[in-house]
């Protein structure tokens, strides 16, 4: 971990202002107010489509801010950290404005910023962290195969947009895939393991938690130089509820039904192109290369909250 450094902070910070339900947007009056009151060297820029977010990120980095904040979603922050991955002199922020909010839990901090969360986010207190790749594409929380790529897909258009508000049919959403969900046959080589089983789903992590409140890897850790994977094996109706009923305290993974290990990378086939995500957002393959890049993003972190670090 590093401390705040002495050369002089210049915040770029970048907003979506349709996370949350459009809770961003108005949430850019007072991230103003913030930066007056803390007189910050600071500029704040809107996103206005998808993807937007990592162009800001470069634009920020290339006029030499030091401090890059993503204000919004799990989807901003990865538009944000895909870039500033591997890149030298910058250190990345999260402040949460989006419906699951679940990559700002890595860190310490919570869903909602108070008062005393900007004085210690303005410590610049730092950490290196791990982020996952797969097929190219970066990750900081983790990504899903099967049942909850299944449930994620269910909140996008068929143009490939969000739909507006789906956070607020998640459960439902849920619900009603743990009813109608069919297994696909996975083929899986982890190192020189092979398995190929029908699973109900797969979660490959960085992160512990998903959809606000589900602990589907409960022992991640993000700056281990591992990740952790979940699988759930094909299962009647009754053991999906059951297990589904234990995920938020996490103690599914002592289930016969499911496997769970550490690995920092692995290749997943599938016999025609299906659905997964990445931080939540989705796309569509049938080969997935999954693998870690330990410690490649330096990241603003609250040393006095409960964070998924190593120390």
């Amino acid at each position: 971990m590093n401390p705040k450094s002495e050369t002089a902070a210049k915040w770029g910070f970048v907003l979506n202002p349709t996370a949350g339900n459009y809770f961003a947007e108005k949430y850019l009056e007072k991230l103003k107010a913030v930066i007056k009151t803390k007189n910050l060297d600071a500029e704040v820029r809107l996103t206005q489509y998808k993807g937007h977010g990592t162009k800001l990120a470069e634009e920020f980095y290339k006029e030499k801010f030091n401090h890059i904040v993503a204000v919004g979603g799990d989807g901003t922050i990865n538009e944000v950290a895909s870039f500033l991955i591997d890149k030298p002199g910058v250190k990345m922020g999260i402040v949460s404005a989006g419906t699951g909010n679940d990559t700002i839990q890595l860190l310490g901090f919570p869903n909602r910023f108070e008062d005393k969360d900007w004085d210690i986010f303005l410590e610049g207190n730092t950490v290196k962290i791990d982020t996952g790749v797969c097929n190219g594409k970066a990750f900081l929380n983790g990504m899903g195969l099967g049942f909850d790529a299944h449930v994620a897909a269910q909140n996008y258009t068929e143009d490939g947009s969000v739909k507006r508000k789906g956070g607020d049919k998640y459960l439902y959403h849920i619900l009603k895939t743990l009813l109608t969900y069919k297994e696909h046959t996975f083929k899986i080589l982890n190192g020189r393991e092979h398995s190929e089983s029908e699973y109900f789903m797969s979660t490959i992590a960085n992160g512990r938690r998903f959809a606000a409140k589900y602990f589907i890897t409960p022992e991640a850790i993000s700056d281990d130089g591992l990740l952790d994977v979940c699988l759930v094996k094909k299962i009647g109706l009754l053991s999906r509820i059951r297990l589904f009923m234990q995920v938020p305290t996490g103690t599914h993974i002592s289930d016969k039904n499911v496997e769970y290990f550490k690995t920092d990378s692995l290749k997943i086939h599938f016999d025609e192109k299906v659905p997964f995500h990445l931080d939540g957002e989705l796309f569509f393959d049938k080969e997935l290369s999954v693998s870690l890049k330990p410690k490649s993003l330096e990241i603003i972190y609250n040393p006095y909250g409960k964070h998924y670090l190593s120390f």
